[in-house]
């Protein structure tokens, strides 16, 4: 009987293999040490280490890439540099990582690495020295190391590039600057320029006889010009022309009355033609100089008008500015200052109510909303209501303007477009309010504008005063304090300038841009400031429109004409019409109106509707003056604007209790219907 074997042995066995196996697991670890040992003494064989990046590990080659101007350090990852995630990369065995390695660097992968940076560094080279800048300023990037090669390259390209193009940026400045030097700005009026002209400033208040004493030394000259703000005041004063017999032709924007033999032209101030030459010129408003949008007009007007004698009529505030510009100009000044004929009056007590109004009143809001909303209560309490906003056509104007001098209307309802022309029998300005929205916040009037609107009131040879209110207690306040307040002086510099086309031309044959929205920028940015005498005007909303209008197939003049018709893009509508203009002129096809159906009448709104409408077709009629191949309707543009205007005046006037105007009525002026009512809503 064989005895069993006993269980020490077999324990001893048990120990016998763990010790094997640590034993084994301590050669193991020996042996990976010696591998990472063997990729490290690898790797630096060629100036090169493992490196993690954000999430792989990679290899990290550092050495010298020769140029043609010399030899550029770099320390970069190659493409093929990068190895594995790094949770990969811990799962593979040692062997494993150390063929890996050797297989992504070695000789033949490094020299395809090396004659990549070569190659790069030579072209970096090459586009430096063309663009006059030190390599060195860009090869640099080459250095930082954990990136991979291709990533650095296109940082040195974009810095090479963003360089080249400040560079050139720097250059076209220059030849900007010689281009449009606005030090020499009146000069570029070169009929103006060669002549000897001299200016009579008439200044004063409204209602001081200043266009009256001007207007008649212009219907006596032998040749002249009027120029004004609105149409409505190109209207005013061609038919007061007319009814002196002088023969006198209208050019505005969005309408031409021409007469064959004409001597004298009444237009607007952006119309003006400074090719013809005449003995006296009327330049209206011109404390309109400070406008930051419109201004650069007045400024074309005063230095390229190329009159003997030239009228220039305005505000007291307007006089130092009206100095500086004769002065530089070197054309001799005089100034007549005037007094208003007919005082005004401050109220002692605010209106209060809408009851309290009377015949002859006029009620100021800020906003189209406010005159509209502000009518509706007043025709509500009995009264029958003219009104007056910036979006009206001039047409509508007029005729609302009629209702009220004729007596159809008691009380007219406007905005601060009152202030200019217009001249009504209004016996008392009322005030609902004495702040305004300036397009960015909404602030206490300026006092000039308060003066301008207040000298309405008190119309000389119809009232014997003219008469000033708040409607309400804290409005009245501040009203009466803007009053007392003067008006701040016109600065004797800053006069805003606009690029013409032949400007934007010069500045592109100088530079080689093209587009439009990149010439408006740099005659902004880089134009000759000099003294700051002249400088550049608001081209924000031009600048808006050319960027669109550079991505149409339009040559730079097309562009420059379609970047200033007269429209809101801001409306959707005026917009949407706008656009498919300029597409259908860079296509080459003419836009007729036939293709063109007014829906106002069907509109949720029938009265902005309307509006939009008038502005939509002189904007066309706008067009068909200067690119009339395109625009061929621009006749038919004319009388349809008319037409919808006097919808205009009829929705109004339904709306506001009282019948149209019609030219040459008149009517008895009986006492008006006035019933109390609560102040509208605001």
């Amino acid at each position: 009987m064989t005895a069993s074997r006993p269980a020490a042995p077999a324990a001893d066995h048990t120990l016998e293999e763990g010790v094997l196996a640590d034993e084994h697991a301590g050669l193991l670890g020996d042996l990976d040490a010696q591998i990472a040992a063997r990729i490290e003494r690898y790797l630096a064989g060629f100036d090169a280490r493992l490196i993690h990046t954000h999430e792989s590990v990679a290899i990290e080659v550092g050495g010298e890439a020769r140029g043609d101007e010399g030899t550029w350090p770099f320390r970069l990852v190659p493409d093929q540099g990068v190895l594995a995630k790094i949770g990969k990369w811990r799962k593979l065995r040692p062997l494993q990582r150390l063929e890996l390695v050797r297989e992504r660097l070695n000789a033949d992968t490094l020299a395809v690495l090396r004659t990549g940076i070569e190659r790069f560094v030579t072209d970096i080279e090459r586009r430096a020295r063309a663009a006059t800048l030190a390599p060195g300023e860009f090869l640099g990037a080459l250095q930082s190391g954990r990136e991979p090669a291709s990533r650095r390259f296109r940082v040195v390209e974009d810095r090479l590039e963003d360089a080249i193009h400040r560079q050139r940026q720097a250059v076209h400045a220059q030849a900007t600057l010689r281009s449009v030097p606005l030090a020499r700005y009146p000069e570029s009026f070169e009929l103006a320029a060669g002549m000897r002209r001299r200016f009579i400033a008439i200044l004063g208040p409204t209602n001081s006889g200043k266009t009256h004493q001007a207007m008649e030394a212009l219907a006596t000259a032998r040749s002249g010009v009027y120029l004004a703000p609105l149409r409505l005041l190109a209207l005013e004063n061609y038919e007061r022309l007319l009814a002196r017999e002088v023969p006198v032709s209208l050019v505005t924007g969005e309408e031409r009355r021409l007469t064959e033999g004409a001597t004298h032209v009444a237009s607007t101030i952006e119309m003006l033609d400074t090719d013809r030459e005449v003995e006296i010129a009327v330049i209206d408003e011109i404390q309109m100089l400070e406008d930051l949008d419109r201004g650069s007009a007045w400024t074309a007007a005063v230095c390229g008008v190329p009159a003997r004698t030239v009228y220039l009529l305005g505000a007291l505030s307007a006089g130092p500015a009206v100095e500086a510009l004769a002065q530089r100009l070197a054309c001799p000044l005089q100034v007549i200052r005037l007094q208003r004929k007919s005082p005004l009056e401050m109220e002692p007590q605010p209106v209060g109510q809408l009851g309290r109004l009377k015949r002859g009143d006029a009620l100021i809001a800020f906003s189209r909303r406010d005159v509209l909303e502000w009518a509706a209560q007043a025709a509500r309490a009995g009264l029958r209501v003219a009104t007056l906003y910036g979006n009206l056509s001039p047409e509508v104007r007029r005729a609302q303007a009629q209702r009220f001098r004729d007596g159809d209307a008691d009380v007219v309802v406007a905005t601060d477009a009152i202030g200019m022309g217009l001249n009504l029998p209004i016996r008392r300005v009322v005030f609902t309010t004495a702040k305004k929205y300036d397009g960015i916040s909404e602030d206490v009037l300026p006092a000039w504008l308060a003066h301008q609107i207040a000298g309405r009131a008190g119309r000389y040879g119809i009232h014997e005063a003219g008469h000033i209110a708040g409607f309400d207690e804290h409005t009245h306040r501040q009203i009466s304090r803007l009053m007392r307040t003067r008006a701040d002086e016109l600065p004797r510099r800053g006069f805003f300038v606009t690029p013409s086309l032949h400007q934007l031309e010069r500045i592109a044959g100088a530079t080689g841009e093209q587009a439009l929205a990149k010439l408006l920028q740099r005659f902004t940015r880089n134009i000759d400031l000099n003294d700051d005498f002249f400088l550049p005007g608001n081209l924000d909303e031009q600048i808006e429109r050319a960027q669109w209008l550079d991505t149409l197939r339009l040559t730079l003049a097309q562009r420059f004409t379609l970047s200033l018709v007269p429209i809101s893009t801001r409306v959707g509508t005026l917009n949407a019409a706008w656009q498919a203009w300029a597409v259908k002129v860079a296509g080459n096809r003419a836009c007729h109106l036939s293709e063109d159906i007014v829906a106002y009448e069907r509109s949720k709104y029938p009265l902005q509707a309307a509006e939009d409408a008038c502005k939509k077709y002189s904007a066309y009629a706008w067009l068909g003056y200067r690119l009339p191949a395109f625009f061929p309707d621009a006749e038919a543009a004319v009388e349809i604007a008319r037409e919808t205007s006097g919808r205009v005046d009829r929705m109004l006037a339904q709306q506001n209790g009282a019948p149209a105007a019609r030219p040459g009525k008149t009517r008895a002026r009986g006492k008006a219907r006035v019933v109390g009512a609560a102040r509208p809503r605001r």
